[in-house]
């Protein structure tokens, strides 16, 4: 298992616990990623920046999930469903170096080791929805090599 696929587990765990407790992030972030990450300050570093993230954009991502889910109300979702693509949305919408094909495939993983059986395709359904809307919207800022999807070129005639 990747690095960073232990620090989106992780991340996972301190929102479940940050959403059942209610405690502040900084007591969750001392308490279950910190104690984890301390020895390595990129992984730490990412894991702050995820989680917090997550916190922030917890609004405009369960609009956007919502939007998403047919016949079915947020509150309604397994909570580990509703957090692993909440922080999903949180990398789309503001981690530029990490491509998109690398967020849903993580969230996909995570959900299916969390959560039910049929959580990972659930999850891979709805951040599709998203990613798409995203794009028609111009609301994905991704940049570097091999971020941004391009047309290939048309072939041209010699």
């Amino acid at each position: 298992m990747s690095k960073r696929r232990q620090v989106r587990e992780r991340v996972l765990q301190a929102l479940y616990a940050q959403e059942l407790s209610q405690d502040d992030a900084e007591h969750v972030l001392s308490t279950i990623i910190r104690p984890v990450f301390k020895d390595d300050p990129t992984y730490l570093r990412f894991a702050e920046q995820l989680f917090l993230r997550a916190l922030d954009a917890s609004e405009t991502s369960e609009e956007m999930i919502s939007r998403h889910i047919d016949n079915w109300e947020i509150g309604r979702l397994a909570l580990t469903d509703r957090l692993v693509l909440r922080m999903a949305v949180a990398e789309l919408l503001y981690f530029e170096d990490i491509p998109p094909k690398v967020t849903l495939n993580e969230a996909l993983e995570v959900a299916k080791a969390f959560s039910t059986e049929k959580s990972g395709a659930f999850v891979n359904g709805v951040l599709d929805a998203i990613l798409a809307e995203m794009r028609e919207g111009d609301q994905l800022n991704k940049s570097g090599r091999g971020l941004v999807e391009v047309s290939p070129s048309p072939i041209t005639p010699n």
